[in-house]
C-alpha cells in the first residue's frame, strides 16, 4: 500500500479536506491543553500557506483520495541561534484509518526536500509533551526534544 502513496503539493481543490483535517488535529489535542477554546477555529491560515511561495503545505494521497498531510513555513531564527532561517513543521495529520503505516515519514520527507531546496538545514516542530503517540512518530523520522514549555496556572 505504501507504493501507491502519492504525496504531492496540495492546491486549493484540497482545502474543504485539509479543513476538515486541521479539526481533527484540534480535536486530538483538546486533551493536552485545558486553554484551548471549546468554540471552532483554525490553528493556520491554510489557503495562504498554499499560495505562499515561502511555505509548503504537502498531502498524502492514495486511489485520488487525499489521507493526510503537512505543512512547513520559513522562520527566522532568534539573534542567539546559529542558524538564520529555519523550516517550522506543522499541521501534520494522517487520517487515523491509516496510520502506522509509514505515511507520517512521507510527508516530513517531502517537507525536508522542500526544506533543503530553500537551503535551510534546522527544521523544526512542536508536539505536546503528553502526545506520545506523536512524540514516537518524530522520534522514529530523527527529530530530538529540545525544550519542554511548562505553564502555571493561578
Amino acid at each position: 500500500m505504501i507504493n501507491d502513496i502519492q504525496i504531492r503539493s496540495a492546491t486549493m481543490k484540497d482545502l474543504s479536506t485539509l479543513l476538515d483535517f486541521e479539526q481533527g488535529i484540534i480535536f486530538a489535542e483538546r486533551p493536552f491543553d485545558e486553554t484551548l477554546v471549546s468554540e471552532k477555529f483554525h490553528y493556520y491560515d491554510l489557503a495562504s500557506r498554499i499560495q505562499d511561495p515561502d511555505a509548503e503545505v504537502v498531502v498524502a494521497e492514495i486511489n485520488g483520495k487525499v489521507i493526510g498531510g503537512g505543512s512547513a513555513i520559513i522562520k527566522e531564527g532568534n539573534p542567539y541561534n546559529t542558524f538564520a532561517h529555519y523550516a517550522f513543521l506543522g499541521f501534520m495529520f494522517v487520517d487515523p484509518a491509516y496510520r502506522g503505516k509509514g505515511i507520517n515519514k512521507l510527508v516530513i520527507d517531502k517537507l525536508v526536500e522542500w526544506s533543503d531546496k530553500k537551503g535551510l538545514k534546522e527544521i523544526r516542530l512542536q508536539v505536546y509533551s503528553d502526545n506520545l503517540p506523536a512524540i514516537k512518530a518524530y522520534e522514529k523520522v530523527g527529530f530530538k526534544k529540545i525544550l519542554t514549555e511548562m505553564r502555571l496556572t493561578r
